[in-house]
């Protein structure tokens, strides 16, 4: 925008100077040549007040020594000073009028003077150095005025678009923030009162934003707590179950979904600003011992190769580790039991679930179709967290099936 503005000022002043300029410089060619013109009628004149005296000849020397040559031309035929020709100029001068003429090179001055033995014609030559002179160095004193103006028109311009495009970059720099994640950034209200006003609506705009996800954090925190009463019930009733083999594996299940239930009140109540992040490899490691007993259990080879951390990925520990438990949970869930499967971390941060299982149905990826019986939501949920740590999830299938997330780092804002 500077440039564009700068290129602007610089064409406007140039069209500007170009219509005052111009004329300007005409006139200064014309005013020199009346100067040169009226100097050169006024030698002719005092040479023609001595016409017919005796000084005339002394006269016609000393002028001999000026800028224009001098040329008298007698009634008899005879001529003085510089040579010159009797032209059609002449001829009509010596009718008793004063005639300027065009000359090669410049243009003559002519003077009739009558004497007691006829008429007396002065005739004085300007050259064309004397009629410009002077021009050219005021034409360039005019054409560096008028660089010199479009430079500072050029200056100005610069100035005043600054002073537009630094609180713009200022207001981008604040809306990259809040697209990261940090709700607590704000524009400055800076510069014309146009980009004030966009920089408090934007201001306004991130404090909705804030206020719409606090109200939806409270919401979804209230909506779970609620389930806790329900929880305590069915706690209640499995402990309540003759069988003890049967009332430990249905508490089991509620304890675990009790945790699920504290993860979703304490991920919904977490400050939504705050930057979420963790070590991939610890996380990884700990989740993939976790399923390793069940994996023993089901006589299934469980291949690991984790690379060491630490390994910051831009996502929080609880919602990695939900992540790689749905992953996992979906090989348990949908291959037979002895089917072998892999876990693989590498730096990138790049992560690989393997199995040697039927594949993927061609839905897998959409939420809520699994084509195998669930729900189909735990692709999807390794989808969005992927997704919301600034990577992607990539499924290849045959033989086997392979699930591949890429996580980028945490963000540094500055």
């Amino acid at each position: 925008m500077r440039r564009w503005l700068a290129l602007l000022a610089a064409a406007i002043t140039s069209l500007v100077l170009v219509a005052l300029l111009v004329p300007m410089a005409l006139l200064i060619r014309s005013v020199a040549e009346s100067g040169a013109m009226a100097r050169a009628t006024g030698a002719a004149e005092s040479v023609a007040v001595a016409a017919g005296s005796p000084d005339l000849v002394l006269t016609v020397e000393q002028a001999r020594g000026g800028p224009f040559p001098v040329t008298v031309f007698l009634p008899g035929g005879g001529v003085l000073g510089a040579g010159a020709s009797r032209d059609d100029a002449v001829r009509l001068a010596a009718t008793g009028r004063s005639v300027t003429a065009e000359a090669p090179g410049g243009r003559a001055v002519l003077v009739s003077a009558l004497t007691p033995q006829g008429t007396v014609v002065v005739r004085v030559f300007v050259g064309d150095a004397e009629l410009t002179k002077g021009v050219r160095e005021a034409w360039l004193g005019l054409a560096l005025l008028g660089l010199a103006l479009v430079a500072l028109g050029i200056v100005l311009a610069d100035r005043l678009a600054l002073a537009i495009t630094r609180p713009i970059g200022a207001m981008a720099q604040v809306s990259h923030r809040l697209a990261g994640g940090d709700l607590t950034a704000r524009a400055a209200p800076d510069g014309p009162p146009e980009v004030r006003s966009v920089a408090l609506a934007l201001n306004h705009l991130a404090g909705r934003i804030d206020d719409l996800l606090a109200a939806e954090r409270e919401s979804v925190a209230d909506l779970s707590h609620r389930l806790r009463t329900p929880l305590t019930g069915l706690r209640l009733d499995a402990e309540s179950l003759r069988d003890p083999d049967e009332a430990a594996r249905v508490s089991a299940r509620i304890d675990e979904l009790q945790r699920a239930v504290s993860a979703v009140i304490t991920e919904a109540r977490r400050r939504t600003g705050e930057q979420q992040s963790c070590d991939a490899a610890a996380v990884v490691s700990e989740r993939a011992t976790f399923w390793s007993v069940l994996a023993e259990d089901q006589d299934r080879r469980m291949d690991l190769d984790l690379a060491p951390g630490p390994l910051p990925v831009r996502v929080g520990a609880a919602e990695l580790g939900a992540c790689v438990d749905a992953l996992l949970g979906n090989v348990f869930a949908h291959t037979p039991e002895g089917v072998a499967l892999a876990v693989r971390l590498s730096p990138g941060v790049r992560l690989v679930v393997a199995d040697e299982g039927p594949g993927f149905p061609p839905a897998a990826l959409e939420r809520g179709r699994s084509g195998a019986g669930s729900t189909g939501l735990g692709l999807d949920i390794a989808r969005r967290t992927a997704e919301s740590a600034g990577g992607a999830i990539e499924l290849s299938t045959g033989p086997g099936a392979t699930v591949t997330l890429t996580l980028s780092p945490p963000l540094t804002i500055s």
